[in-house]
This record gives structure tokens, C-alpha cells and sequence, in this order.
């Protein structure tokens, strides 16, 4: 089968979420993705539930479509294959920050030169051009730095964190983005480039595309965050029988459709929610009298009035409800697959659908070195060398 990304090869040296839910998508498309561990392996092969060590759940969701390799990148031996398998590869992707690659001997300047057409990219918290650049980072962190706790405050008066690693897989998108356009580049001009992809960047921007606001003018016409967001009764609604439902009359002809099939269109012309402009400066009171519309019936009553509607409607999911969803199992979104070791697995299928050269999986997460031998011998290690490095403990491999 043909994919998106076939005969392109990725080397990752990357860990926890970021870089690997990066490459696994760029795997998803096709990509041969061979990820270089630690002998120690990935930090996250071991957080969360799992059936055998180094298989966890955390693990498995972001490293499928990869084969593995565990090298001790601070050994001679190591460095050495590791530049080996990059005089292949057509890109690279890392999550150190730029001053343990240069210890490393793993920095763009010593990959171009074994390579000088590869796409080198970056990825950590903040970007070396800034004050912040030698500073770690994890998700929590770069939610507090880049406005996303600042936004719970507003809404609940207490400083929190969102319940997901948004900053992680936001960054990440940012990359697959950022890999594509230089492989595309590389391909029209023949040149690799060095990509930096920072996560404290990449969060800013992502949170502020809304919420700069006012802030977009200078002198400002008002101060960041749209008000829209942050207005105290934008949430589910209470429906009369205990459930909840999402529903968003958001434009004009929404409202009026909503109005009159929950019997207030005295609503439709009430100077407080008249157009959408209105509404947006009363919109606390449009929220509120949401609620209390939906408030009056079932949410099996909501279905029928407002399911053959223009209204935007849709039932609250639970986290476990989202396994049984009709539409996600109608839509072959979830499959069961069997794992060598860890058995029966289910695991979600790439959510973009190409009519001719379709995203796949084709290898599910594999154990720490399970493909050391091989990927070292593709690199043109003879079987005496490899089993040496392998004896001297600057590779290892899975039994």
C-alpha cells in the first residue's frame, strides 16, 4: 500500500509525549520511524498500567509505526552508529535542549556534516534565541507560562492546569507541520535546513490566536481574552431529567431556531440578544438564559426538538462512553489489534482519511531494542561489531 510519507525516514531521539506523538504520526504517514532510546529506555515506557515492564500504556499511545533501537549515545560506540543511521535518514528530530546535543557531538553542525541534506528539527521548552532558552520544561509548566492557567483563573478563581498534556501535543502538531514543510523543501532544492520548534512559542501562539483581542491594536482597544470564553455560564447545560448536553445557538438564525422551539421567542427580539454582537456584549445573560431553556426538558426531549435543527448540539461523553460511541466505532476509529507480547491491545486509528494513499498502522509499539540488530546492520554494521557494542553495553537489545 501506497502512504503519504513512504521511503521517508525519520530518526527520533525523543521522550515522554512531545517528540514521540510527533513521530508517531509522521509514522502514521508512512514514515520509517526509528527511535533512538536510552539503554534505560524511554522514560514513559514505564507510566501508566501495563501487562510487562517497559509496555505501558503512556508508552504504547504515542509509539506505534516505530522500530527501536537502544543506544548509549554518550559512549563512543554509540555516538558513532547513531551518526551511522543519520547518514540515512531524511530527518531528524530531538528533544534535548541545544546544550546536551553539543555535548552530546549530536548538534545540527556535527549531523550536517555526515548529512548535509537532512532536516534537523528541535523541540523543547523555550527557544534559544530568548532568556528563557537553557530552562527545562514539561507540559505543566508551559501551561503556566503561556496563559493556560491564567485562563482557569478567570473562569474558576483558582489557578489550574487543563486535565490533558495540551502543550505537549499542540507543540507536536507544530512540528509535523514544521518536518513536512522542510521535507518539501528539501525536496524541491535539494537542501536540508535546522528546524527549532519550541513548546513556550508554539502554546503562545496557539493560546493567543483568540485571546489577543484587544491587544492586536496598538494602542490596545481593549485588554487580551475573548470574552466569549470566559464568560462564567459557558458550559454544558443541565437538562430536566439530571444529563447534559452541549448546545451553542451561536449565530442569528441559531438563536431564533432555538427561541422559538424552546418557547421564549420573546427572546428573538430582546435588545440584550437581538445579533450576535448583542449577545457577545450580554453574553453571561445569553449563556444564563440558555440554561434555563434547556433546564425545562430531557435531553431525550433536546435530541428530537433540536436534532433536525441548525442548532448545534451534541451529548456530553464520558471518557469510557467514548469507546462505545456508535460513530466512533462506525467510523473504524477504534481497533483491537493482537500484540506480540502485551496480547490484545486497542489503540486509535490516525484520524485523517486519504482516499489514495491512506495513513496506516503497520507496527505497533515496539519493546525497548527490538529492532537494534537490524536497524544497526541497515546502517552497515557487520554481526562481529554489533555484538561487541552490545557486549561492551553501548547498545542493547531486545531478547
Amino acid at each position: 500500500m501506497t502512504t503519504p510519507l513512504q521511503n521517508i525516514r525519520i530518526v527520533e531521539m525523543t521522550s515522554v509525549v512531545l517528540g514521540p506523538y510527533a513521530c508517531q504520526m509522521l509514522g502514521d504517514l508512512g514514515a520509517d520511524v526509528i527511535k533512538i532510546e536510552p539503554l534505560s529506555g524511554d522514560t514513559n515506557r514505564n507510566l501508566g498500567p501495563h501487562r510487562n515492564r517497559g509496555m505501558s500504556s503512556m508508552f504504547m499511545g504515542c509509539n506505534r509505526n516505530k522500530r527501536s533501537i537502544a543506544l548509549d549515545l554518550k559512549s563512543s560506540g554509540g555516538k558513532k552508529a547513531a551518526l551511522e543511521i543519520i547518514k540515512g535518514a531524511d530527518a531528524v528530530i530531538h528533544n534535548f535542549r541545544p546544550q546536551a546535543m553539543q555535548r552530546l557531538g549530536l548538534d545540527y553542525e556535527a549531523v550536517k556534516a555526515v548529512n548535509p541534506e537532512v532536516v534537523y528539527c528541535a523541540t523543547y521548552g523555550y527557544s534559544k534565541k530568548g532568556p528563557y532558552g537553557e530552562k527545562g520544561a514539561l507540559d505543566d509548566s508551559i501551561q503556566a507560562a503561556s496563559g493556560v492557567a491564567d485562563l482557569q483563573y478567570r473562569m474558576t478563581g483558582e489557578y489550574r492546569y487543563l486535565p490533558t498534556i495540551v502543550a505537549d501535543k499542540t507543540t507536536a502538531m507544530f512540528v509535523v507541520q514544521s518536518v513536512l514543510a522542510a521535507l518539501l523543501c528539501k525536496q524541491r532544492t535539494g537542501q536540508g535546513q535546522e528546524i527549532e520548534v519550541p513548546m513556550y512559542e508554539s502554546m503562545v501562539s496557539f493560546i493567543m490566536t483568540e485571546h489577543l483581542w484587544g491587544q492586536t491594536f496598538e494602542p490596545p482597544l481593549g485588554d487580551a481574552g475573548y470574552v466569549r470564553l470566559m464568560a462564567e455560564h459557558r458550559r454544558p447545560y443541565k437538562t430536566s431529567d439530571g444529563k447534559y448536553l452541549a448546545v451553542l445557538p451561536y449565530w442569528d438564525n441559531h438563536w431564533r431556531t432555538f427561541c422559538e422551539v424552546g418557547g421564549r421567542p420573546e427572546l428573538i427580539e430582546d435588545p440584550r440578544f437581538i445579533n450576535m454582537s448583542a449577545r457577545l456584549k450580554n453574553i453571561d445573560a445569553s449563556y444564563r438564559a440558555t440554561g434555563e431553556i434547556i433546564a425545562t426538558r430531557s435531553r431525550a426531549d433536546w435530541l428530537r426538538l433540536l436534532g433536525d435543527t441548525n442548532v448545534p448540539l451534541m451529548v456530553v461523553h464520558s471518557l469510557d462512553e467514548l469507546i462505545s460511541d456508535d460513530h466512533l466505532a462506525k467510523s473504524g476509529f477504534w481497533q483491537e489489534l493482537d500484540h506480540p507480547t502485551e496480547g490484545r491491545i486497542r489503540t486509535s486509528s490516525p484520524p485523517m482519511n486519504f482516499s489514495k494513499t491512506p495513513a496506516s498502522i503497520r507496527k505497533l509499539p515496539p519493546r525497548l531494542g527490538e529492532h537494534s540488530v537490524e536497524v544497526l546492520a541497515e546502517a552497515g554494521l557487520d554481526n562481529e561489531t554489533i555484538r561487541a557494542m552490545i557486549a561492551r553495553n553501548e547498545a542493547g537489545a531486545a531478547p
